[in-house]
């Protein structure tokens, strides 16, 4: 059983965790769109960067968040012995 300092500091450190995570994703939706008149006019293969980054980019850049969140909630949690079995 933890501790209440030991739970206040695990809960801490998710929340900071979960904070940074919801940066990021916030910054690539919502900030893509705000700037993506100035990202169409990179082009690559044929594309402008504010459409790539709206179909694909966007895309990858979740899906690594919820990797980098999966693996390190997995080493907070071994961290205070409460990881699952």
């Amino acid at each position: 059983m933890l501790s209440k300092e030991q739970l206040e500091s695990y809960w801490r450190e998710n929340r900071n965790l979960m904070i940074l995570v919801l940066l990021i994703w916030a910054l690539v939706s919502y900030g893509a769109a705000l700037i993506s008149g100035w990202l169409n006019k990179i082009v690559i293969f044929g594309f402008p960067l504010g459409y790539y980054m709206g179909s694909q980019g966007a895309l990858i850049v979740f899906l690594i968040l919820i990797i980098f969140y999966a693996k390190k909630m997995d080493s907070v949690d071994k961290k205070y012995g409460v990881e699952e079995e």
